[in-house]
């Protein structure tokens, strides 16, 4: 909105000009995001509380866990709130892209919130039946992989690209919906999976979000993307901004989510942003990279399919519960321990990401 308000402007004073810079829109939606998150964060909390929705802890977890009980949740709509806000407000409006993942993120939002409405309503821990939850992220991943896949308008645009390797790229063609999807509704699901400590979702979140960002820039930029030897997407740079907001929507709501936590994000926001990253993720052909750069995700993903698969092959159970965090709390790890130690292995992750951008 801004954008198109500064174009106007500029036929009366020059200076507007600089609102066209992708890199300034992309730092004020970051800033106005976390603004947003902090301003509406105390109010959100009270009317949670006052609403008394509250989490519902699973008896069978960590008995640290049942001081938590009670704690206000679906905090991850104040994330949404000011993505939304942000978003709309330093994106050019024209662009399908921002759209297509703002579309995404709220969608997957939708069915986080339904989600944990029905938690709260029925008074358990289980919400939406597995095969409705997955029914609807499978339509919404679908229509999202689709759309990108319909609208590119270069070859490399539903190409693989592997990291670290400059020559090395395959083709999809129509498998790129496929992958798409997979992509969209596995990083959802990785994200809601990791949301089971105080922060250790969000900052990861974040850190990969910022990481992207810098992804989406370069990639949209015809210098930038020939001097590192990267595919060049037209207007994929415009993503930056919504990653910014992303980045600033998700610390604001990290400082009421640290340890311990005033609020919860809930499925709400969990399963919204693991579905941001990956639209972002497809849209700047960097899939494998976000696998790399989202590694605690991947682990925690891992280590509930592998405690499954033991369980039901062999009778016994790999880790003493998953997702793995929970496992490294019942070794005796202290919670803060847990988080800040997964913190630190994504902040390795993502610059080994960052890096497959000149090590080629």
């Amino acid at each position: 909105m801004f954008l198109t308000l500064a174009e106007y402007l500029q036929q009366f004073e020059s200076g507007f000009a600089v609102f066209q810079y992708i890199t300034l829109r992309a730092i004020l939606g970051t800033i106005t995001a976390l603004v947003l998150s902090l301003v509406i964060g105390p109010y959100m909390i009270r009317k949670l509380s006052g609403y008394k929705i509250g989490q519902q802890i699973r008896d069978d977890g960590p008995q640290s866990h049942l001081s938590k009980a009670g704690t206000p949740t679906m905090g991850g709509a104040m994330i949404l709130v000011a993505i939304a806000i942000s978003t709309l407000l330093w994106s050019d409006l024209s662009s399908l892209k921002m759209w297509v993942a703002l579309g995404t993120t709220l969608s997957f939002g939708l069915i986080g919130g339904i989600d944990d409405y029905k938690k709260l309503v029925y008074g358990n821990s289980k919400g939406l039946t597995a095969k409705v939850k997955y029914f609807w992220q499978t339509m919404f991943g679908v229509i999202a992989a689709y759309l990108v896949f319909v609208n590119a308008k270069t070859p490399v645009e539903t190409t693989l690209i592997f990291p670290f390797l400059k020559d090395v790229m395959v083709p999809l063609g129509g498998a790129f919906v496929v992958l798409g999807y997979l992509v969209i509704v596995g990083s959802s699901n990785a994200v809601n999976l990791t949301d089971g400590l105080d922060g250790l979702a969000i900052m990861p979140t974040v850190m990969v979000a910022g990481a992207l960002g810098v992804f989406a820039y370069v990639t949209g930029h015809v210098t930038f993307a020939s001097y590192l030897g990267i595919p060049y997407v037209s207007g994929v740079g415009e993503l930056a901004i919504f990653c910014g907001t992303l980045v600033g929507a998700g610390l604001g709501f990290l400082w009421f989510n640290t340890y311990p936590a005033q609020v919860f994000m809930g499925d709400v926001g969990a399963l919204a942003l693991g579905a941001a990253l990956g639209v972002i993720a497809i849209y700047v052909r960097q899939e494998i990279v976000l696998l790399i750069m989202g590694g605690v995700f991947v682990m925690e993903t891992l280590s509930v399919i592998l405690q499954v698969a033991s369980y039901k092959l062999i009778g016994k159970r790999m880790f003493k519960m998953a997702p793995i965090h929970h496992h490294f709390e019942l070794k005796g790890w202290p919670e803060p321990r847990v988080i800040v130690r997964f913190w630190i292995i994504t902040v390795v992750l993502v610059l080994i990401g960052l890096a497959s951008l000149k090590v080629r």
